[in-house]
């Protein structure tokens, strides 16, 4: 069976991390993935925007035993609670995935606060809850407070430099994610298979773990993770396309149609994001090209240079999403969603790439070692 120390150090079965992705809610997926044996990750930025964005903030509670009057914390603790309740029986291992970046930190201060007071308060649910996976910003303020709360930390990178600054910091698994993911994509294109050797080489020592992103879905890209010297994977995509699955209907389906060359790069929120190709995405990347061209040369903006109108255009085609108009609706993927043909039920996904990745492993080391 295939096992690494990311297994040891978290308690999962397989080496496998579920992507905690937004912008709705994944808790019925988190549930599905953590009882299948890997990590499952709960995402929180559909709490960040009850105001300007209510339908993000209703699909979220609508699985969190909870109700649109109920604040941030009290939704938090409440999902929190759900997880555990629908895991602890299968002995699933899950945690929660907060963007902490500079415009976002009140919000995550709160939902971080919010896990360790759940956790002090039921001791039970630690056996459980073990993760506290951040993105989206500078890992190091937050040391102390997840350190000291005994929590496994961590957090995804987009280069060698952020790898450093985790390892500073004190995380404990570091994930390098490469270009080929969905959504929030890094403002430099520098892909897996250069990015994942580059962080193992200069951080993974016998205290710090690295896992691969972007462009992992089954068990050859798990298996190349492992041949590149990472301790597993993390995969967003191939989550998002199954039954379990939280994501609104036409988004999955908008995946398992992808096809070849199936995504494209323009400006998403916070930056680059890739999104599955359609008239919409198109038009989009050329809008982006005209009013945010710094997404393909590398250059940052933020809310007070860019041009709004490509903000409210994105708001626009996440709402058509819910409310399932194709014609506006815009749906975010990694490049592998053209590696992506059907829908499966998670379990049955897990145990497929486990099973494809051991034969693979076995099948190397006969074809190529003499």
């Amino acid at each position: 069976m295939i096992k690494s120390r990311f297994c040891d150090m978290v308690g999962t079965k397989y080496p496998i991390i579920q992507a905690g992705m937004g912008p709705f809610s994944n808790n019925n997926l988190c549930v599905a993935s953590a009882n299948a044996g890997v990590l499952g990750l709960l995402s929180t930025s559909g709490l960040f925007d009850k105001e300007e964005q209510p339908w993000i903030y209703e699909a979220f509670i609508k699985t969190a035993d909870s109700t649109m009057d109920d604040d941030m914390a009290t939704v938090m603790e409440n999902v929190l609670k759900r997880t555990y309740r629908l895991t602890k029986d299968k002995g699933g291992i899950f945690g929660i995935n907060v963007m902490v970046s500079a415009e976002l930190v009140e919000y995550s201060k709160i939902i971080i606060e919010t896990a360790i007071k759940v956790c002090e308060e039921n001791p039970d649910i630690k056996k459980h809850f073990k993760v506290i996976f951040t993105s989206a910003g500078d890992p190091y303020p937050w040391r102390d407070v997840i350190k000291n709360a005994g929590f496994t930390w961590m957090h995804v990178v987009p280069s060698v430099k952020g790898a450093q600054r985790c390892k500073k910091s004190g995380v404990d698994v570091i994930v390098a994610s490469g270009h080929e993911g969905g959504f929030h994509t890094s403002w430099e294109p520098v892909h897996s298979m250069t990015l994942l050797p580059d962080v193992v080489d200069a951080v993974s020592d016998e205290n710090t773990l690295v896992m691969g992103a972007g462009g992992f879905c089954d068990g050859k890209t798990l298996a190349a993770a492992f041949a590149l010297g990472a301790d597993g994977a993390q995969m967003g995509t191939r989550f998002l396309a199954t039954q379990e699955s939280d994501f609104h209907q036409i988004w999955k389906e908008g995946v398992v149609e992808a096809g070849d060359r199936g995504t494209l790069v323009a400006r998403g929120f916070v930056g680059p994001a890739r999104w599955v190709k359609n008239d919409r995405s198109k038009e989009h990347a050329s809008n982006t090209l005209k009013m945010a061209p710094g997404v393909y040369l590398g250059a940052p903006d933020d809310y007070t240079t860019i041009d709004m109108s490509l903000i409210d255009y994105e708001i626009e085609s996440i709402r058509a999403v819910c409310t399932g108009d194709k014609s506006k609706a815009m749906m975010a993927a990694g490049e592998a969603a053209q590696r992506i043909s059907d829908m499966p039920k998670v379990e049955d996904m897990v145990q497929k790439i486990v099973s494809d990745a051991e034969k693979i492993l076995r099948d190397m080391q006969n074809k190529y070692i003499a």
